[in-house]
């Protein structure tokens, strides 16, 4: 499966800053895999069209039961107001019972340096899930 490509809903001031969300789930079995994706794009439409966006891209990686998603928006708020709306809320509330496992980190960056590289997002998310299992212990 292909990444979707960084896509940009509303291009972002000159200057200022991002919050950037990176997430990365993982389903329990494979059986689960068609279902997550199919709800994920309907997320993704979405967020093309979601006031605050200023860009968005998904890896999904079927075989190995994960998808990773990452986006930037206006601030955090924006981003709070796109989960608690439909049809994103409705779709985390179905899929929760297919998950084994996720992993969500944020942090600010200046406009300039978007889009933001999956290689900066996977680092993160890995600092993230480390301190989540040390913060568990």
């Amino acid at each position: 499966m292909p990444t979707l490509p960084w896509t940009v809903p509303n291009p972002p001031p000159q200057h200022g800053t991002a919050f950037v969300m990176a997430s990365r789930f993982e389903v329990r079995t494979l059986k689960d895999v068609p279902r997550f994706f199919l709800r994920s794009l309907a997320a993704w439409r979405q967020v093309r069209t979601a006031p605050g966006a200023y860009g968005a891209s998904l890896i999904a990686l079927p075989s190995r039961r994960v998808f990773y998603t990452l986006s930037a928006w206006r601030d955090r708020d924006t981003l709070y107001a796109y989960a608690k709306s439909e049809p994103h809320r409705d779709i985390v509330t179905s899929l929760r019972s297919t998950m084994r496992d996720s992993t969500f980190t944020f942090w600010e960056v200046d406009v300039a340096t978007l889009p933001i590289t999956w290689d900066d997002a996977r680092r993160r998310l890995a600092e993230q899930a480390r301190t989540d299992v040390a913060g568990g212990a």
